[in-house]
């Protein structure tokens, strides 16, 4: 029996990461007085490596950037990020960054009936809360019951220790809840961890191996504008809801 809805963050619920994450760190890095640019093929290169401190780490070590000269790279790194953030923050209290379809729909369902939700991410807690509260309103962070984020566990996606977190600290077994992921990275966590896991795919992730996915959606589906089914048992009307989703993890 389904018991709760485990959504990832960044391109599961909403498009952040294009027009959002990437905006921010350019911003960052302009900010901070870098020449650095990431462009939209750079940084969907650099999703590979996920969390947004490692990714900074891993362009540093591939590209060979100008840095500035510093005592504690990491510290460095850590306050680029920190500001990096901020920016982030910045551009959802204007509005930047919408729900992707299907997910506000899907959550009020969910809330209807009673139905546990937790948040299961590598995002930090800020970009957390601020996405919620953006889109959702004020309240919203507490609509679930736990939001597992950034450095809340040692290792990160794509191994599967915010999932054994989420299961653990929920009192629930793998079986009885359901991941939404919208990457190969997500979907190994989950997996591993033995949690199902439905994909919904953004620009960035489309031609990442889903195999192990139970179904994989162009996105959880609106009235007008119903979900295409890539791979997969197809929801009613292309619309995602919790009789869907329940059918899927006794597959």
């Amino acid at each position: 029996m389904l018991k709760a809805l485990l959504f990832d963050v960044d391109g599961t619920m909403a498009d952040t990461e294009r027009d959002g994450h990437r905006v921010a760190f350019n911003l960052a890095f302009r900010e901070a007085g870098l020449d650095w640019l990431w462009n939209v093929a750079t940084y969907g290169e650099l999703l590979a490596v996920t969390g947004g401190k490692e990714r900074i780490r891993h362009f540093i070590d591939r590209y060979a950037p100008r840095v500035p000269e510093v005592g504690d790279l990491a510290a460095w790194i850590a306050a680029l990020h920190k500001a990096k953030t901020a920016h982030y923050l910045a551009l959802l209290r204007q509005g930047e960054i919408p729900l992707r379809p299907g997910v506000e729909r899907l959550i009020a369902e969910a809330r209807r009936v009673g139905m546990r939700l937790a948040i299961t991410t590598t995002t930090t807690p800020e970009n957390v809360t601020g996405l919620l509260q953006a889109t959702l309103g004020e309240d919203s962070p507490g609509w679930f019951e736990l939001i597992a984020a950034g450095d809340i566990v040692p290792a990160k996606k794509p191994a599967p220790d915010i999932y054994h977190y989420a299961l653990e600290r929920m009192g629930l077994s793998a079986g009885e809840t359901l991941a939404l992921e919208d990457s190969a990275n997500g979907v190994r966590s989950a997996r591993d961890a033995q949690v199902p896991v439905l994909v919904t795919v953004n620009d960035y992730t489309a031609d990442h191996d889903f195999d192990d996915a139970i179904a994989v959606l162009s996105h959880l589906g609106e009235a007008n504008d119903p979900a295409q089914t890539l791979r997969g048992p197809a929801p009613s009307q292309g619309l995602v809801d919790l009789d869907y989703l329940s059918g899927l993890i006794g597959r």
